[in-house]
């Protein structure tokens, strides 16, 4: 016989609601725990990583710029006169010594200029000639006018003398004394005459001829100005050295102030390299650096600094001490490494990436197993090339990573794998 059972759907129903609302907080506590769990530290694959220890000991502060070897004395070759190329004797890379001509330019007027100053110059000179011939004719004549003067004054004299001694013997009246004097008053008077008649005619002379020397001198300086100016059509090199520069074409036309040609001494360069103007401040005259032509290092010294910024860079010129390496030509691309100072017993670490002197920055530092890293805060002081020195966070010994690790910027840990 069938027992009726009272309640059991009702309590099913109870056991069903109490499983689901159990479920459903566990399931809610789970969550919260979940969100309450901080992100697992990314896997960073060791092999990728640029890792370095902290030191203490001295560091050399260093600034780095690219830049190209140029030649110490460059001779820039410019056109004096309008002139029109006619014949080109070395070309761009040619040995040449001071004599060597490089260039043969021609111009028709000056030619022709020089060729008349020339003559006109011998025509002058002729006639110089021409005109003493003819003064020292002149200065004859009159020699010889003074000679007869002179005779003149000499018989006056006697004749003179004469009509005195008749006189004083009563042999003469005194008018014949008298006019004999007359006539030797009279030719002392034109003798003296004569007689400066030719020193005015010598001096006269000695000007007229010194007239024509002086027309004969500017001729003659015209003529060499003119046949300087054409010697200079024939370009010489000037210098020993090697050509750097000829772009010119035969039949070309230059004006006054064209560059004809550059000549350099190849084995005299120097480094001009370009620094960063945040780093080239510290830079001064005199410092110690190195050059690096990718066939071997040259020793320099910093002998001049562009006052001006130029694509924010500063030119910094450095004369090169050392032995000059095969294949340093000027042009060539090197790249250049000053020494600023030299740092006793400080705390430093390779150059991080995005590093910045004398500011704060973050580094993750390697555990002690090696198979993690945290990240620590950490201050910088001086900067060199590829060091930079620690001022807080680190100590001595600790290994950190110094590759970009921009990726894990969210994350405090990273895992090395």
């Amino acid at each position: 016989m069938d027992v009726k059972r009272e309640g059991v759907a009702k309590k099913k129903i109870i056991r069903r609601v109490v499983f689901l609302v159990v479920l459903a907080s566990a399931v809610a506590m789970a969550g919260w725990r979940v969100s309450q769990l901080k992100p697992a530290a990314p896997v960073v694959e060791a092999s990728t990583i640029w890792p370095d220890a902290v030191k203490r000991g001295p560091m050399v502060r260093e600034v780095r710029g690219l830049g190209t070897l140029v030649p110490e004395d460059i001779l820039w070759i410019q056109a004096a006169n309008d002139a029109q190329v006619s014949r080109i004797l070395a070309r761009s890379g040619d040995d040449v010594k001071p004599n060597t001509v490089v260039l043969v330019l021609t111009n028709p007027q000056m030619e022709a200029d020089a060729l008349d100053f020339e003559w006109q110059a011998k025509q002058a000179e002729a006639n110089l000639a021409d005109l003493k011939v003819r003064l020292q004719s002149q200065a004859f004549d009159q020699q010889s006018v003074v000679a007869t003067t002179q005779g003149e004054l000499r018989q006056a004299e006697i004749t003179k003398d004469k009509e005195e001694q008749l006189f004083k013997a009563q042999l003469e009246p005194e008018i014949n004394v008298r006019l004999a004097l007359a006539k030797w008053e009279q030719a002392a008077s034109r003798n003296q005459m004569e007689r400066q008649k030719l020193e005015i005619m010598k001096e006269s002379v000695h000007a007229q001829i010194e007239s024509q020397q002086v027309q004969i001198e500017k001729l003659r300086a015209t003529f060499r100005l003119k046949k300087r100016l054409l010697d200079e059509l024939t370009i010489r090199a000037g210098i020993s050295g090697k050509m750097q520069e000829m772009t010119l074409q035969i039949g070309q036309r230059v004006k006054p102030g064209d560059v004809l040609a550059k000549v350099a001494q190849p084995r005299k360069l120097i480094a001009r390299l370009q620094i960063p103007e945040t780093q080239a401040k510290d830079i001064v005259v005199g410092q110690r650096a190195k050059i690096d032509t990718r066939n071997g290092e040259i020793t320099a010294q910093v002998m001049r600094i562009d006052a001006s910024i130029v694509n924010g860079t500063r030119t910094v010129d450095c004369k090169l001490t050392g032995r000059l390496p095969k294949g340093a030509v000027p042009d060539l691309s090197v790249e250049g490494t000053v020494e600023l100072e030299r740092l006793d017993n400080v705390l430093y670490v390779g150059r991080p990436v995005f590093a910045q002197p004398n500011s704060p920055g973050s580094l993750f530092k390697i555990d002690g197993d090696g198979k993690g890293a945290a990240r620590v805060a950490v201050r910088f002081g001086r900067a060199s090339v590829n060091t930079i020195e620690v001022m807080e966070g680190l100590r001595e010994g600790d290994r950190v990573i110094l590759s970009d690790m921009a990726a894990q910027d969210q994350y405090q840990r990273v895992r090395l794998n």
